[in-house]
């Protein structure tokens, strides 16, 4: 049985529910990764040109930190990595975790949650932008998430 861990960023609390939903099905570990200066309302209004989070996605290099490093990431065979979707991509703190993590060996499965954004563009973008990890399909994960984690893991 491979051991897996199931990575995650929500803002608003609806893909912890998904990442939670998933664990509980797979039998995996969660890692929340919390930026360290937490997002207000204010920072998450994408209609403000100013806002943290607006100004985060218009700079790609931008990378906030994170509040606790993921631990122990040696143990595990596949990562799935979640978010939600943000000007069409992951937000700039997932690749925080992205870059602070080595991923040699493992499968990366990203899902995602969005109230209007596929998952296609995101992937994408994940894929050109960590070239050398090794990326499964992932999947917009807004209903069945648990039974989409399964079949991704071949249970």
């Amino acid at each position: 049985m491979k051991k897996v861990l199931i990575a995650y960023f929500s803002a608003s609390g609806v893909t912890a529910r998904a990442a939670k939903e998933m664990a509980a099905a797979v039998g995996a570990d969660l890692y929340e990764i919390r930026p360290a200066a937490p997002y207000t309302a204010a920072d998450l209004d994408w209609r403000d040109r100013q806002s943290r989070s607006t100004l985060e996605m218009q700079d790609p290099a931008s990378r906030p930190a994170i509040a606790e490093p993921a631990r122990n990431m040696e143990q595990y065979d596949a990562v799935f990595v979640g978010f939600p979707i943000w000007w069409g991509v992951e937000p700039r703190v997932v690749d925080t975790f992205l870059d602070g993590c080595d991923f040699s060996g493992k499968v990366l499965i990203p899902f995602a949650t969005s109230g209007g954004s596929g998952m296609a563009h995101a992937q994408k973008h994940l894929r050109e932008t960590y070239p050398a990890l090794s990326w499964k399909e992932g999947k917009l994960v807004n209903s069945g998430a648990a039974e989409w984690a399964k079949s991704a893991l071949g249970m």
